[in-house]
């Protein structure tokens, strides 16, 4: 590995980005689409988009360690806030209403209350650095360029995704030579938060509570992986992550088994049976409430046309695992998963002739649109008295809502001709995440369709150890962006057909949801309980 930290070996001291670099790169002579998305993906090569990033890295914002709430404000405030305002927006810092670490900013760019907005997203916290755990002459906190690869923790997960988006959206206004002045024909606002890392603590709450302040027509942001580094990718949502624990407590202390075999109930007995009655030994859900409905044809339909994808250094397929009759690609995107994560009866490391008198499981429900998880507790607890089993305590520890845009909106095919336009390519459509983000906070509470524009890759080792991303996913993700910000202001009606009255509670589709699609553009959701800190993120 020969790591390049800088224009110079060892440089550690990155400089800003001067407001006008990016003109740098613009043709001046003869503006046309082509011409600004090859410059977006030019300046994502340049060392000025090397430095900046590097700035952005050193900035230690794990969400999940306390204390960090003064580098979480100070990225907002000298990294966010600057960059924007020099575009025109108007930047706001705000207190999290659930935390007093985890601040989030809102900026706007309008001009002209009438014209259809678009509402971009991004996180700047990242996961523990895990520093020890670092190859030889890599440091989370100091980009490091190694071939194709830029080592550090945010490099992908999300610096270096909104950091693209940004700059992709100033690429287009400078070749417009109009920053700051009505140029797009369309509104442009972004949420910035900091928390996204300990599951987007006090997003819904603050996304209520701003609701005027973040109306839009479209959301469009960045993050999670590509199906693979070669196919660029949209995603239209996630699957819930819904935690639960069974628990089944007969008695304080274990019990002689030779003494008392056969006369006592054995708790971990008692849980293998509660764990299958749920999902069977080949992976095949059980119980009939926590299976979904047949999905929409639309779905089935963009998940066929997924590309099958084998990444060096996975793990091989249990084709015969999961549901049968499914495709893998349906069994992640397209269905429900029941996953037992840890198990807990007796000393495993210290095994003695004992009944367990205590046994508990943590599970793990990732479901789709269609399936209906309100009364979660009742409904499993109801589902193993059934089976006969009894004394089982079912646990609910958080939720985060299962959503997914319609595949055959109109703003999806919009999206998938603009990536097609910028590089040959057609566009892989997910219609969710098989994990889970919070795009509930912008499908229900905020009522937007949402498309997701990922500039990473599978094998990025996002919160892990040697977190990287690819220059060149991020340079041709910054042509797709550009490409978008460009064809929204050609073809507006194509992007931007939701502007609707939000219909009364009678009409909405999950318990507090807001709805602001037409017919044409549905966005199905899946509630449950509020998501609580540390539920899952774009990775899980």
């Amino acid at each position: 590995m020969r790591p390049d930290h800088s224009p110079g070996q060892g440089e550690t001291a990155p400089r800003r980005t001067a407001p006008n670099e990016i003109r740098e790169v613009v043709t001046r002579e003869s503006v046309t689409r082509e011409s600004v998305t090859r410059a977006a993906g030019e300046f994502v090569r340049s060392q000025t988009f090397f430095d900046l990033l590097a700035t952005r890295v050193a900035e230690r914002t794990e969400s999940q360690a306390p204390g960090n709430g003064l580098a979480a404000h100070a990225y907002l405030a000298e990294e966010i806030a600057p960059e924007l305002t020099a575009l025109g927006f108007t930047t706001t810092i705000h207190d999290n209403p659930e935390s007093d670490e985890h601040p989030l900013l809102i900026a706007s760019r309008i001009e002209d209350p009438q014209l259809p907005t678009v509402l971009l997203y991004g996180h700047g916290d990242v996961q523990f650095a895990h520093d020890s755990q670092w190859s030889d002459n890599l440091d989370p906190w100091v980009l490091t360029r190694d071939g194709d690869r830029l080592y550090g923790r945010g490099s992908a997960d999300n610096k270096g995704q909104h950091t693209v988006n940004s700059l992709s959206l100033k690429t287009v206004l400078e070749s417009l030579d109009a920053p700051g002045t009505a140029a797009l024909g369309y509104n442009v606002k972004v949420l910035m938060e900091t928390a996204e890392e300990a599951g987007s603590l006090g997003l819904k709450a603050f996304a209520a509570a701003h609701r005027a302040e973040l109306d839009a027509d479209l959301f469009l942001a960045s993050d999670g992986p590509r199906i693979a580094a070669e196919y660029p990718t949209l995603f239209l949502g996630s699957r819930g992550a819904l935690g639960f624990k069974l628990v089944v407590h007969d008695r304080d202390g274990d019990h002689h088994s030779g003494n008392w075999g056969g006369k006592l109930r054995n708790s971990a007995t008692v849980l293998a049976a509660a764990v299958n009655s749920l999902v069977d030994g080949n992976g095949v859900i059980r119980i009939p409430t926590l299976r979904p409905e047949d999905p929409p044809a639309s779905v089935l339909e963009a998940v066929a046309k997924l590309p099958e994808v084998i990444e060096a250094g996975s793990p091989e397929v249990d084709f015969d695992w999961g549901e049968p009759g499914l495709t893998s690609a349906e069994k992640v995107f397209a269905f429900n998963v029941i996953e037992v994560l840890a198990l807990d009866a007796g000393n495993p490391a210290q095994v003695v002739n004992a009944i367990p008198g205590r046994a508990e499981a943590h599970m793990q429900l990732r479901y789709v649109v269609g399936t209906d998880v309100d009364d979660f507790e009742s409904k499993v607890r109801a589902h193993l008295e059934g089976q006969g089993i009894h004394g089982v305590d079912v646990v609910f520890e958080h939720c985060m809502p299962a959503t997914r845009l319609d595949p055959n909106a109109r703003v999806v095919a919009a999206a998938a001709e603009s990536v097609r336009t910028t590089t040959g390519l057609e566009a892989a459509i997910e219609p969710n995440l098989g994990g889970t983000i919070p795009n509930d906070v912008f499908a229900e509470v905020l009522g937007l369709p949402t498309v997701w524009v990922p500039h990473s890759y599978p094998g990025c080792n996002q919160h892990a150890p040697d977190e990287h991303a690819l220059t060149s996913i991020l340079q041709q993700g910054a042509e797709i962006m550009a490409g978008m910000f460009w064809d929204m202001g050609q073809n507006p009606d194509d992007w931007f057909t939701s502007k609707e009255a939000t219909p009364d509670a009678s009409q909405k589709t999950t318990p507090d949801a807001s709805q602001k699609t037409t017919p044409d553009e549905p966005t199905e959701t899946t509630s449950g309980k509020e998501p609580e800190a540390g539920t899952d993120s774009p990775s899980g």
